[in-house]
């Protein structure tokens, strides 16, 4: 309970916080990815509308109603209402004295599957990503480019001071290949590395933005229905408000669709890294399988640098990240349990993690973040789907999204993602400036709670890094003679001047910077 009210006071500190950067300053993303508002309600009304997208009718908008019965998208409505029925049933088992359905009179509120498929609402495009920094995944593609589709109420009338539109809680990620299969051989990992971080540059806003990203030199030009890969879908399925008789919690809900070409849908499919905890806990053989499998040292060093794909066998097709968590470890973690000092039939003992990691240095392999138990631990949760979405996430999103539908659009009234997407971009536009000088690649990345600098100081005294809100670890100073017993997997996750680290969990010595003196 202690920890939980800590998250909630760390939450609500962060959103007091400035998340983007200073105004004035260059926009962290540049580059990287598309925020402008008015650009994307140029894109979404043309080129990268969904109903374009997905070759759906243009007699008139896509709307929910329309869009769920498209035969590419019929399974992933079949799939959403079997999770809806599945979280209920579970919820009834687990909590039968606690009332759950659509509506606030409910002690869990349910998202009103209604309005996903009204002819009211629709997804709206609200951010273009590029993540040609997962080119490790399948070099061939060069990567992804993600189109970010928000649904929202069509013709609801304004929300808030700064008349936001009335956004639904869900997001739809339309994944592409950076290059379709097919693609002429002229077509480089390089050169579309290029044409993404020439818009650095640019000055251009509004529509003007938008027909210079289409154009024939715009890295916008090489994307469309031929480079669909997969769709991912977000959804906050229930809200539980804060009362005397429970905390308050949100509850997420991800799932992967990949696109097959065909049967021309979209199919459901594992997510990447989600490690299905309950299935392992479960069954000796394949906890023993995936223990081994994970300590092999090559393995363990792809893990340690977040650029390993655990095989599909230990996966789930599922995941619900409930938020927040606070710092301390807890059951609402993917990888609670798994290792030892959590639960009574964990996969991996401390005995287990210590001589993998020694195996790993006599054989010269240089690990990066895991350096302890605790650090493997960590990663165990933030690699996965739902674990990743916990941490330094806006509820349990990374990109929220442009909401370009407002009165007075603009990405510096209403942040578009999370501190954990801010403090990435300094890393994939590190990798992009590789592919297009054709240098090796470093496709490692660090804990998601810590961003990876790559010797870069544009971070420098910002949350993200380790300024005012930034997650950091509290030092423990040596005592006499005595060393500091300091995890070795964290020891760099200080402060800048003048801030101090507020540990929240005296477990595991996380906490926030603040002004004032260390705890």
């Amino acid at each position: 309970m202690a920890s939980l009210r800590s998250s909630l006071l760390a939450l609500a500190l962060l959103c007091l916080s400035p998340l983007g950067p200073a105004r004035g300053a260059p926009l962290l993303e540049r580059g990287t990815a598309v925020t402008d508002p008015g650009a994307l309600r140029e894109l979404d009304h043309g080129p990268l509308g969904l109903a374009r997208m997905l070759g759906a009718p243009p007699s008139r908008p896509l709307t929910d109603d329309v869009l769920f019965v498209l035969p590419a998208m019929a399974p992933i409505r079949k799939a959403l209402d079997a999770e809806f029925e599945r979280y209920m049933q579970k919820h009834k088992t687990e909590l039968p004295s606690q009332t759950i359905g659509v509506g606030s009179q409910f002690d869990f509120e349910l998202f009103d599957r209604g309005q996903l498929y009204s002819d009211a609402t629709r997804f709206v495009l609200s951010g273009v990503i590029n993540r040609m920094d997962r080119a490790y995944v399948d070099p061939e593609s060069c990567g992804e480019i993600r189109l970010i589709y928000r649904l929202a109420q069509i013709d609801a009338p304004p929300v808030g001071d700064h008349g936001a539109s009335a956004r639904l809680p869900m997001t739809l990620n339309l994944i592409l290949k950076a290059k379709a299969d097919g693609s002429t051989a002229s077509l480089t990992c390089g050169t579309i590395a290029r044409h993404w971080l020439e818009t650095a540059d640019w000055t251009l806003t509004g529509p003007a933005l938008a027909e210079k990203l289409t154009s024939d030199s715009g890295p916008l030009s090489l994307i469309g229905p031929a480079n669909i890969e997969r769709i991912e879908t977000n959804i906050q399925i229930a809200h539980v408000a804060q009362t005397p008789a429970h905390d308050f919690r949100t509850d997420y809900l991800l799932k992967v669709f990949d696109y097959d070409r065909e049967t021309k849908a979209f199919g459901e499919a594992t997510l990447e890294d989600q490690i299905d905890r309950e299935r392992l806990l479960s069954d000796e053989k394949l906890k023993r399988d995936f223990r081994d499998w994970l300590l092999d040292p090559a393995h363990l060093s792809e893990f340690d640098r977040g650029t390993v794909l655990i095989p599909k066998q230990f996966l789930a097709t599922r995941a619900i990240a409930p938020t927040p968590i606070g710092f301390s470890s807890s059951p609402l973690q993917p990888a609670f349990g798994m290792v030892q000092g959590e639960g009574d039939n964990p996969v991996f003992s401390t005995d287990d993690v210590v001589t993998a990691l020694r195996r790993a240095a006599a054989g010269g392999i240089a690990l990066q973040n895991i350096r302890s138990v605790a650090g493997f631990e960590r990663r165990l949760n933030d690699i996965t789907c739902a674990g990743c979405h916990q941490t330094r996430g806006i509820g349990g999103f990374h990109f929220p999204g442009v909401d370009w539908m407002a009165e007075h659009p603009s990405n510096t009234l209403i942040v578009p993602a999370s501190p954990h997407f801010f403090g990435d971009q300094v890393r994939r536009r590190d990798i992009l400036v590789a592919i297009r000088d054709g240098k090796p690649v470093d496709y490692s990345r660090g804990f998601s709670e810590r961003p990876q600098l790559r010797g870069s100081r544009e971070l420098a005294g910002t949350e993200y890094d380790d300024g005012w809100g930034a997650h950091c670890y509290g030092l423990q100073a040596k005592v006499g003679n005595k060393a500091a017993d300091n995890d070795g997997s964290f020891t760099s996750w200080g402060c800048a001047k003048g801030l101090a680290c507020q540990v929240m969990s005296e477990t595991s010595r996380m906490g926030m910077c603040f002004v004032g003196a260390n705890h």
